[in-house]
């Protein structure tokens, strides 16, 4: 774990030019990172929500931010995303889209369950022990 918080902390540095800057005071970047951490933190053959990420990260509320952040985070960081999932453990890109298939691939072949877009109760971890 050592080992990737270091690689976290040099990817973090370059965040406010590879995406926009945050604003002054905002706690912005501060927040992306505590949430790429949750998401780093989400077990292989697990996933959780957006919500229980923000919980987790210490933004309860905040599952929209979750999203941005996954979406901004640098290539290199190399995020599990495919483990964060919607309310209900639903896959929430559309359906038939390439992203919707890729996540789906990626879960299973970690030995999660997907079913008609959606996994199981039994998969989602609420990372509380994190």
């Amino acid at each position: 774990m050592a080992r990737r918080r270091k690689t976290l902390e040099q990817l973090f540095r370059p965040l406010a030019r590879a995406t926009r800057e945050p604003r002054a005071g905002s706690g912005e970047s501060g927040a992306l990172e505590a949430i790429w951490q949750v998401v780093c933190a989400i077990p292989r053959g697990r996933a959780s929500t957006y919500g229980a990420v923000a919980r987790a990260a210490g933004l309860p509320g905040r599952a929209r931010l979750t999203g941005f952040a996954l979406r901004v985070a640098p290539r290199g960081l190399s995020l599990p995303w495919h483990r964060v999932v919607g309310a209900g453990g639903r896959i929430v890109f559309p359906s038939a889209s390439r992203e919707h298939r890729e996540q789906a691939r990626r879960l299973r072949s970690e030995g999660v369950p997907v079913t008609a877009g959606r996994v199981p109760r039994s998969a989602l971890t609420e990372l509380d022990e994190i």
